[in-house]
């Protein structure tokens, strides 16, 4: 199996995610971050509200679209719900503009360092974990339907 070289960008984000926590002792001051993030979501196009961008298994409605560019995968991700848009938004600022290689590859260990999942009711640890697995997909598809990858 050939080994994936992760990018010092990937490294690099994650470790803004983390400084981004710094100081945040208790699970309500995690919330405040999140809710924070959500506030920061980049505007989605409403073409995107369809419902294959939709991903199942989130509390509040999500909406994911992916786009390769270059190599790299440009993620925009929606919910009305401020907690579910700064989960997304975490994610986002750490796989955004990273090749599929590294969605597939590289865990968001960082949320496990960050205690995110310590302060997430089930049904939002749920959710963020099925917006990891479409990324997952997205970066999946990429790589199988991009004829530069193919031998």
């Amino acid at each position: 199996m050939q080994e994936v070289e992760i990018p010092s960008s990937y490294l690099a984000k994650q470790l803004n995610a983390i400084k981004f926590f710094h100081g945040c002792a208790t699970s309500g001051q995690r919330y405040e971050k999140i809710i924070e993030l959500g506030r920061q979501l980049a505007p989605y196009p409403i073409e995107f509200k369809t419902p294959d961008c939709l991903v199942k298994g989130c509390q509040s409605a999500m909406y994911l679209h992916a786009q390769l560019v270059n190599g790299k995968i440009h993620f925009r991700a929606f919910s009305e719900a401020l907690i579910s848009a700064g989960l997304a938004a975490l994610l986002l600022a750490v796989y955004h503009d990273e090749p599929p290689e590294v969605v597939l590859f590289c865990p968001p260990r960082f949320l496990e360092e960050l205690g995110i999942h310590n302060s997430l009711s089930p049904g939002r640890a749920n959710g963020l974990a099925s917006l990891f697995q479409r990324m997952k997909k997205e970066a999946l598809d990429f790589l199988i339907n991009n004829t530069s990858f193919k031998n």
